[in-house]
């Protein structure tokens, strides 16, 4: 009995629920093909609609029954089917940049409280943030991290494995992951840091005799850095290959190798740092209400300072402000808010001061990480950095917030309203305005490995509502009961995609198998209505809620003529990030998000007189 007593009051390690989480499962084919026929509806015609019927019939009673059933096979001895094929065809076989296209990047909010933009205290500042994501890492190494829930079930923890010491690696045809965390319990993990400043690399141990380096400490090798980078030469900005197409940065990286042994060496000691941090001398002036600046710095910055291929890179700007970039390969971005809302608490907690030691311990200095180059190389880093300036040219961001103008106590009453507001309405927006395809991220952790499942707002239920909204015939009640189904359409939808009953990644499942299997692309995944819903990652617009703490940041949009959007809820204000490619004449996120926002505020008013 005592026993029994011992283990309810010991903490909850971080990976103790992964054995025994669920498998993910498969969903019926069934099923998946009429959330299919629905999804597709507001995009059709009904002679368009009539045809896609018949083929999805056609698709069920032939080829689609076939490999249904050799994917169910394939999920009897997996415990995630779809992990691999999903990395594999979302990640690692994409040739595009992916620093760009494909890392998602941002501010950090410190600014909102105990580090408002100042000038000469951006290294001290650094020291300090780079100490609690320490504690972060070793907390996760030493399994002490409380293992995150969604209400009393676990969710799956292993991306938390991936934020420290993990690289993504180019291959010719397909990258690949390296990750050299290991916790306590399994061995040895590496635990140094690498510094890019002006072109050039460093590192050193964030562990002295086994201990972690404190703010002084972090900060006398922070300040070595910035003065060896202030007296000598700028560098080769050997990081800006990482902001290369993915096939060329392969050559390239082989190239490197070929001509000293010594750079594979290099390379792998940037690969399994812990992360990086990027000292970066721009000063992207902005405040709690607008975080363009920073957000576009974060995402398109300087090449020769950032590892594009990290999972974690720490952009520290002169102005004593912070962002991020990181690739998406390895994890979701609600991992990285996790570690930026447990430093965000932490500064909070402690008015973002060290209260600590000042005494400094005999700690090695950083050692420079120096290539061996070439004509070729330096040739190599002149087109990466030309290329990346030309797409970056392309991309605009808006990064600001919209007051909701409800009041506090009213916040948990209408949280989970105003969430569904956001995307029904920026969803509605774009269908009337500029009709279109939608895709919100569902999560689906709570399976083994579990990563996300799309779930798509343009519903039947969602374009009624808007025609009410906009039919001045129509009456407050009729447009409150239009506005009622469709939230509880958009609710039904996530609650399924979370789990594992949406249809995207199962037909994904589908579409692999046909191909490994060398038959023809089946007719579902030609129809031209396939990919005008969205299809074959063809979505429009692609949103996700970012939760409900300060931290947001911004992706590129899934397609040239599309919006990347991300938003986050707060007490009085949903702040929100929108991109777009300026190359396409069509979309503009400025004037989207003006949109937005005077509709919104019409939505809340209806919302707030309703009883949903």
């Amino acid at each position: 009995m005592a026993n029994h007593h011992l283990s309810e009051s010991l903490p909850e390690r971080t990976f103790q629920y992964q054995h025994t989480l669920p498998s993910l499962p498969v969903p019926t084919l069934q099923g998946s093909l009429s959330k299919y026929l629905d999804a597709v509806r507001p995009f059709a015609s009904d002679e368009e609609y009539k045809a896609t019927v018949d083929i999805v019939r056609r698709f069920q009673d032939g080829v689609g029954k076939e490999l249904h059933q050799k994917l169910l096979q394939r999920a009897r001895t997996k415990r995630n089917w779809l992990e691999e094929w999903w990395l594999d065809a979302a990640y690692l076989e994409v040739r595009i940049p992916s620093q760009l296209n494909v890392n998602f990047g941002g501010p950090a909010p410190y600014l909102e409280h105990c580090w408002p933009p100042a000038e000469g205290v951006y290294l001290q500042r650094a020291s300090i943030s780079t100490w609690h994501a320490l504690q972060y890492w070793n907390m996760i190494r030493t399994e002490s991290l409380a293992p995150q829930k969604a209400g009393t079930t676990p969710l799956d923890m292993d991306q938390f494995r991936m934020l420290f010491c993990t690289c993504k690696v180019p291959g010719v045809k397909k990258d690949t992951i390296h990750n050299y965390f290991k916790t306590e319990s399994e061995g040895p993990c590496p635990s140094h840091l690498v510094v890019m400043c002006r072109g050039r690399m460093f590192t050193f141990d964030a562990l002295y005799n086994g201990e972690i380096l404190t703010p002084p400490e972090l900060l006398r090798q922070l300040r070595y850095v910035r003065e060896r980078c202030e007296a000598e030469p700028d560098g080769d900005g050997m990081g800006a290959l990482t902001s290369e197409e993915r096939t060329c940065w392969a050559k390239a990286r082989e190239h490197l190798i070929n001509i000293d042994p010594h750079n594979q060496v290099i390379l792998e000691t940037i690969q399994s740092s812990l992360f990086v941090i990027s000292l970066d001398e721009t000063k992207p002036y902005s405040s709690p209400q607008n975080y363009t600046k920073m957000t576009a710095e974060a995402l398109i910055g300087d090449p020769a300072i950032r590892w594009g291929d990290k999972s974690y890179n720490s952009i520290v700007y002169s102005d004593g402000s912070f962002g991020s970039t990181c690739d998406h390969a390895p994890y979701d971005a609600m991992v990285l808010v996790s570690l930026c809302w447990y430093i965000d608490q932490q500064l909070q907690a402690t008015g973002g001061q060290w209260k600590g030691s000042e005494a400094l311990r005999p700690t090695p200095l950083p050692e420079e990480l120096i290539f061996t180059v070439d004509e070729k190389v330096l040739s190599d880093i002149k087109c990466a950095k030309e290329h990346f300036l030309k797409s970056v040219s392309k991309i605009t961001l808006k990064h600001t917030h919209t007051h909701t103008e409800l009041h506090l106590h009213r916040l948990s009453r209408w949280c989970h309203v105003m969430m569904m507001m956001v995307m029904m309405m920026s969803m509605s927006l774009l269908h009337f305005a500029r009709p279109g395809s939608c895709y919100e991220t569902a999560m689906t952790r709570k399976f083994y490995h579990g990563r996300t499942e799309t779930m798509r707002p343009c519903t039947q239920e969602s374009v009624w509502w808007c025609k009410a909204m906009m039919d001045p015939t129509q009456d407050t009640h009729t447009r409150r009961e239009a506005m009622r189904l469709a939230f509880k359409k958009h609710n039904q939808l996530m609650v399924e995609a979370q789990e594992g009953r949406g249809f995207d990644r199962h037909f994904l499942g589908l579409y692999l198998i046909a191909k490994e299997e060398g038959r023809p692309t089946p007719e579902l995944f030609m129809d031209p209505l396939y990919a005008k819903s969205g299809g074959g990652g063809n979505f429009v617009l692609s949103s996700s809620l970012v939760g409900y703490t300060t931290v947001l940041g911004a992706v590129s949009p899934m397609v040239h003529h599309g919006y990347g959007f991300f938003y986050r809820i707060r007490d009085e204000s949903i702040m929100i990030s929108m991109t777009a490619w300026k190359s396409c004449h069509e979309t503009d996120a400025a004037s989207l998000f003006n949109q937005f926002s005077s509709s919104m505020h019409e939505m809340l008013q209806l919302a707030t007189t309703s009883q949903l």
